[in-house]
């Protein structure tokens, strides 16, 4: 692997994360510490990050630092964030039934 890959890989996962949270480049910038403009040479490929700002990205986006240097989305990152939508959807509809049973039923 060569360090233009990585460069990819780290820029593209970055992007993705972010795009997770709906957050811009500005809130992630502040968020971290650093520029809007480091930022986007960052997301870009045009400059390479520090360990310190590894660990703030990775601390920022609730995952560990080598999730970061992981292939571009995954089918396992994409299914994990289908199943815990679909998870919450079917926890909220659970819900409205019980409370509709116990108004029902119990009350």
């Amino acid at each position: 692997m060569e360090e233009a890959d990585l460069r990819r890989i780290l820029s593209s996962n970055i992007k993705h994360y972010r795009n997770l949270r709906s957050w811009s480049q500005v809130v992630l910038a502040e968020k971290i510490g650093i520029s809007t403009n480091f930022l986007a040479d960052i997301e870009t490929g045009k400059s390479w990050v520090s360990s310190l700002t590894l660990v703030k990205l990775a601390n920022c986006f609730e995952i560990e630092v080598y999730e970061l240097f992981k292939p571009e989305n995954t089918p396992n990152d994409e299914v994990k964030e289908a199943v815990k939508s679909v998870v919450n959807d079917i926890s909220v509809t659970f819900g409205h039934f019980l409370n509709k049973i116990s108004k029902k039923y119990l009350t």
